[in-house]
């Protein structure tokens, strides 16, 4: 298993999913590469959370 550049879904910036982070998603039983780069991601799940609030209100 090795490096792999992918491609993110919402900016459109390659990223590199690490050997590490490929073992650490077979290791959950992900079966599914990242699609969003981490600066996206993080930016999609606060946008998650804050929408989950919102809706307790």
């Amino acid at each position: 298993m090795s490096d792999k550049t992918l491609k993110c879904k919402d900016c459109g910036e390659e990223f590199v999913f690490t050997e590490g982070e490929q073992q650490f998603y077979q290791e959950k039983g992900f079966t599914n590469e990242p699609t969003r780069c981490p600066k996206c991601r993080k930016a999609h799940k606060s946008q998650r959370n804050n929408f989950r609030r919102e809706d307790r209100y």
